[in-house]
This record gives C-alpha cells, sequence and structure tokens, in this order.
C-alpha cells in the first residue's frame, strides 16, 4: 500500500498528528461512538503458476491485482470477518449501552457482508455444466461450432463435367446401375455357401445292447459328408420330426428344412420295407426299415415339391424308385439266380461294371465313356420302374437297373453304387465328380 496511517487514527478522544497544534482551541471531547472496523488489508493468494519459471519466486500475489476464483473469494470473505473480529479495539470503561448497541449492529452488519458474500461465490460456482470439484476443467460452451448444412453453398456434383450432356450423364448412370446389379447377383451366387442336407440312418435299439441302451440312434456314414463338403459344401443331417413318440414335440417339419436347405442327399443303409411297395415280407430277417421309409419318403416328397434337387444313394435309389410306384426285389440272389453277384464279404472292395443307355444324363455327365466300374453292396435292386423314371445304368452282366432319374424335376437322380467310397478304392473305380458337380450346380440354379 501507498499510504501509512497513524496508530491512533480514527480512535475515540485521540487527535490526529495533524490537528493537535498549539495555536488551535481546544475544543471539548465528543461522547465516545461505537468503533468501526478498520479498513481491511488484501489478503494474499497462492498462485500455483507463479514462480514456477524463476527461482526464488514465491508464487504469492494479492487479491488487488489477481482475479480471484470462486473460492478464493469465499476464503478472503471469510478471513475478513475474522481479522475484523481481532483488530476491532475492545470498548473503553464508561461506554454507554447506545454504543454497545451500534457496536453489535456493525458487526452484525459485516457477518451479513460475509454470508451474501459466500452464498454469491456458491451460486457462481454452481454453472450449469461444470464438473464437480477435482473432476477438471468445465466443458468449453464457446468453441466454435460447423455450420448447418443449410448455409453451404450448393455445388455442382464433382461427377460431372463441365462438357458433360445429359445423354452422356444418363448412359453412365445406366452403366452404374447394371454394374451394381450384376455384382449383387454375382455375389449371392458365389459367395454363399451351399448348404445340402443328409437324411439320417436310424439305429433302433436291440434288446441286451450295451452302451446307450433303448436308445434310438440317427446319424450319418462320414465318407458321405466328405465327399460333398470336398466341394466347399455345408452338410447338415436332417432328424426325424413329428409329435407322435418324440420325448420333446415340435412345431418344426420336414417342409422347414426343404424350404431352407439347397439340395437333399439320401444315404444308404437298411432295406426299403416291403411294405412300402405293398409286398409280403419273403423272409424274416429282411423286414427293412418302415420308420426310415415313411420319414425319407416325406422328405423327398418336400423337396421335389420345392423343385430342390435330390440324388439318391444305393437305398436312396431303391426309395425314388417305390416313390414313384415302383417295387424291388426283396433278394436278387434268391428272385433272380441268374444275375452276377451285387454283394460279397469284400464290402466295398467288391465291384463290377455298369453300361450308360444312350441319350442317358449319366452319359452325358461322362462324355466318351459307355461303360465304367462301379463298387457294388446291395443284394435288393429295381424290379419294376417306377412312373416318370428314365433308366440311366443298368449292371452290365446282367441287366439290372443301377440308376434312375425323375424326368420331370430339373435333377431327381438315384445311383445304386457308393459314390463317396470311390476314391479310395483306387483309379479303377469311376471319379464320380461330375455327378456330385451336376447335384450342386442344379442346387445353385434352383436356389434363386
Amino acid at each position: 500500500m501507498s499510504e501509512t496511517t497513524p496508530p491512533n487514527a480514527g480512535r475515540p478522544g485521540t487527535e490526529s498528528a495533524s490537528s493537535s497544534s498549539p495555536s488551535s482551541p481546544a475544543t471539548p471531547p465528543e461522547p465516545p461512538t461505537a468503533a468501526s472496523p478498520p479498513p481491511v488489508p488484501p489478503l494474499p493468494v497462492l498462485d500455483p503458476a507463479a514462480g514456477q519459471g524463476e527461482p526464488g519466486a514465491t508464487g504469492i500475489v494479492t487479491t488487488s491485482n489477481a482475479t480471484d476464483t470462486p473460492s478464493a473469494a469465499a476464503r478472503a470473505a471469510t478471513d475478513a470477518l475474522e481479522s475484523a473480529s481481532a483488530v476491532a479495539p475492545a470498548a473503553p470503561p464508561g461506554t454507554t449501552l447506545e454504543g454497545d448497541a451500534a457496536q453489535a449492529r456493525t458487526t452484525a452488519a459485516a457477518e451479513t457482508a460475509a454470508q451474501e458474500h459466500a452464498a454469491q461465490s456458491a451460486r457462481e460456482r454452481a454453472v450449469p455444466g461444470a464438473p464437480p470439484p477435482g473432476f477438471g476443467a468445465p466443458p468449453d460452451f464457446d468453441s466454435p461450432r460447423p455450420p448447418p448444412a443449410s448455409s453451404v453453398a450448393q455445388t455442382q456434383p464433382a461427377y460431372l463435367r463441365q462438357n458433360d450432356s445429359a445423354w452422356s450423364v444418363l448412359g453412365r448412370t445406366i452403366a452404374a446401375r447394371a454394374r451394381q446389379l450384376f455384382d449383387r447377383a454375382g455375389q449371392r451366387i458365389t459367395q454363399r455357401t451351399l448348404r445340402i442336407g443328409v437324411s439320417a440312418r436310424i439305429f433302433h435299439p436291440e434288446p441286451g445292447a450295451r452302451g446307450l441302451r433303448g436308445k434310438t440312434l440317427q446319424y450319418l456314414e462320414e465318407s458321405v459328408a466328405h465327399w460333398v463338403m470336398s466341394r466347399d459344401v455345408m452338410v447338415f443331417m436332417i432328424p426325424t420330426v413329428g409329435h407322435q413318440g418324440m420325448l420333446h414335440p415340435s412345431n418344426i417339419r420336414l417342409r422347414d428344412y426343404a424350404k431352407h436347405l439347397d439340395g437333399l442327399l439320401l444315404q444308404g443303409g437298411a432295406d426299403v420295407s416291403p411294405q412300402t411297395y405293398a409286398a409280403s415280407d419273403m423272409r424274416p430277417e429282411w423286414p427293412g426299415d418302415r420308420v426310415r421309409d415313411m420319414y425319407e419318403l416325406e422328405l423327398l416328397y418336400e423337396f421335389v415339391e420345392s423343385g430342390k434337387p435330390v440324388l439318391g444313394i444305393c437305398r436312396g435309389c431303391q426309395l425314388i424308385n417305390v416313390a414313384f410306384g415302383g417295387t424291388l426285389y426283396q433278394d436278387i440272389a434268391t428272385e433272380v439266380p441268374t444275375a452276377g453277384v451285387h454283394v460279397s464279404e469284400f464290402y466295398d472292395q467288391h465291384r463290377h461294371a455298369v453300361r450308360f443307355p444312350d441319350g442317358s444324363s449319366l452319359a452325358s455327365m461322362f462324355p466318351g465313356r459307355r461303360e465304367a466300374i462301379v463298387n457294388s453292396i446291395h443284394h435288393q435292386a429295381v424290379r419294376t420302374l417306377g412312373r416318370d423314371l428314365n433308366i440311366e445304368a443298368v449292371s452290365a452282366s446282367d441287366g439290372l437297373i443301377e440308376a434312375v432319374r425323375y424326368r420331370r424335376a430339373p435333377f431327381v437322380v438315384g445311383v445304386q453304387w457308393h459314390p463317396e467310397f470311390h476314391r479310395a478304392g483306387g483309379q479303377e473305380l469311376l471319379d464320380c465328380t461330375p455327378l456330385l458337380d451336376t447335384f450342386l450346380r442344379a442346387a445353385r440354379e434352383t436356389r434363386f
């Protein structure tokens, strides 16, 4: 501060140094009044930013030349009240009641002012959007914002040229749209993986069997799955469905599988029951699998009705014939004594030759070949051909039907041999990859 105040200045009954001259007449002393608090000197405030760059700097500034934060202002008001209470002199003896009352009013006014100052500081701190103390700086609401879209000047599209005519713009638009459509079609055809369903083999519980006692198994032979998957196709085994006899009934039907899958493969297995084609059992040990017959006949019907391709293997070929009204030899050796051997103890290593009739689809799949070597693992065969079926292959030694095709559908073919076993059988056996590719091609074409 630039000025000093005498120690007795402002005290009742005391003259200042400038007024006590000998020539001045003495005046009677005035009655004592209530003491007013002396002016409060500016309080020092710590500046955390000061003194960081210079050695010896204390980082202290006064409130007269520093910008008070709300918390600093509140502390200053509180300290001022305490200083006023400490500096204010006690009333001398003989002070009147009026002086005491005035002093009390002055003290109350100072307290009220301090409280109002603290409340104002609290209101200043409660800024909308400000974070709580110690949680970083408040957001900057004055930062520049991007202009609205309506204020941006509309410019000519970058793809237009200065010399573009209406016809050239139209031509490029049509070409771009055509490329987009062709790209979408190509992606659907080439990128989506085919999903082929395979009918389940059924293992019925046998008395005294160990393991899963009394449980029915549904499964597929792995060579079938691997053969189809070799063309990067997803394989799904289709279980039996229905309410009767199911421990956990479901509303899912076989038509749902026909709707969501792209094709059906009927794998081999147990004999077709004679009851399925209205015949009686020739021998009790050949009852067939009536449960599987009903399941696969419904499955075949749903896929044919959906226009999806079907490939039958061994039993699957016989089932296709029965589905369209054909019948079977229950045992070739018994009913056709002159026939060649079609099943032996060598299982899939047993083989014989087949012929492709002229004009058959198999002849077109294997151009330049009229005969081929295939495996043979069946003791039953097609007897009477079903309606709307064509013969696709016959046994070279006895003329028994070895393959059929339903001519009223894009692809419903059955072969009596097991093409999934041919790769492991050596170079002599027919490579059935063209048969698989034709089946999968039909699945792609009927998918859209």
